[in-house]
């Protein structure tokens, strides 16, 4: 990471940018949605959105982006209200390709137990079912550096998605990029928080303002279910 300044910066800012989760997604089949359009968020999405934004009212947020997917932007609009922003949309923080979009994982007959389904399983250290994790961690970063360069000396808020999150999460703090999915610390409607000195991460902090509002099985660190009535959308 580079120790230069962008523009209009100082070398001394200290900048924050909180990657945001978006909240709970209505998807009762379980379908692994991902980048596919027509995913909203649940009304209890709404209100994981809502708390994040009453949690941040009092912070310096100076930009609010989000990625292009509608459950992204919807989870952004009431923190940028809450600030007078319009939200600000940057394609890079979108959900990780994945060739299972559109499967259910259900036990019996998901998508796991098809032959045809097997050939994509052979690398998890890529992975080989979606987009490698150095492409999302290259993403990630630029699109980090842009939401910081906005808000200099200030705060950003950028929504995205679980993987996306955790994998540049993982770069920033040196740990490998292939991971157990049950493990990531990223809980729907969570902050994951870089904070720069000019242009070097200097530390990243996680925090869950709707904590209570999101259902056990769904918190970090928790086992995911799948199939019909799931509500995740990566597993």
């Amino acid at each position: 990471m580079s120790g230069t300044t962008g523009s209009g910066g100082s070398g001394d800012d200290i900048t924050v940018v909180h990657l945001m989760r978006h909240g709970e997604v209505h998807n009762p089949d379980g379908v692994l949605y991902g980048r596919r359009p027509g995913y909203h968020l649940s009304e209890l999405g709404r209100q994981m959105a809502d708390r994040v934004a009453e949690h941040l009212a009092d912070r310096d947020i100076t930009h609010v982006v989000a990625s292009p997917l509608e459950r992204a932007q919807e989870t952004a609009t009431p923190i940028g209200k809450a600030h007078g922003l319009d939200v600000a949309t940057d394609g890079r923080l979108i959900e990780a390709g994945n060739i299972f979009e559109g499967k259910t994982f259900g036990v019996g007959d998901g998508a796991l137990k098809r032959p045809g389904n097997w050939k994509y399983l052979t690398n998890p250290f890529r992975p080989s079912w979606g987009e490698p994790y150095i492409e999302q961690v290259v993403r990630m970063m630029a699109a980090l550096g842009t939401a910081r360069d906005a808000a200099r000396g200030h705060e950003a808020v950028a929504v995205s998605h679980q993987l996306p999150i955790w994998i540049v999460r993982s770069f920033a703090e040196r740990r490998r990029l292939w991971h157990d999915p049950r493990k990531r610390q990223c809980t729907l409607a969570s902050l994951t928080s870089f904070t720069f000195h000019g242009d070097r991460i200097v530390s990243v902090g996680y925090s869950e303002p709707a904590l209570d509002l999101v259902p056990e099985h769904l918190r970090a660190g928790a086992q995911p279910r799948f199939g019909k009535g799931a509500v995740k959308g990566q597993p």
